[in-house]
């Protein structure tokens, strides 16, 4: 439990962080589930402008510190991959 004025403060900022930074993965895990689904469905071009929209979601992930950026680099490149093998 906080005792001192300053670590109640940080308690408080942690939760308020916790749940922007809660939302903020949940919104990324909304963009790249958008693009399996349109994998899964064959659908090139809007695989293609799926996997587009993700993208800047999973580094703006990175830049705020929720996703670690080689996992952000891993996901985008495997998606990448997978978008590509539709296009054949």
């Amino acid at each position: 439990m906080a005792n001192t004025p300053q670590s109640k403060k940080r308690a408080r900022q942690a939760e308020r962080r916790t749940d922007i930074n809660k939302a903020r993965r949940s919104r990324i895990r909304t963009f790249i589930r958008k693009v399996e689904e349109t994998i899964a469905t064959g659908d090139y071009q809007a695989s293609v402008d799926a996997l587009k929209a993700a993208q800047p979601e999973l580094a703006r992930g990175v830049s705020k510190g929720v996703v670690h950026k080689n996992t952000a680099s891993r996901k985008i490149s495997r998606l990448s991959a997978r978008v590509k093998a539709l296009q054949a």
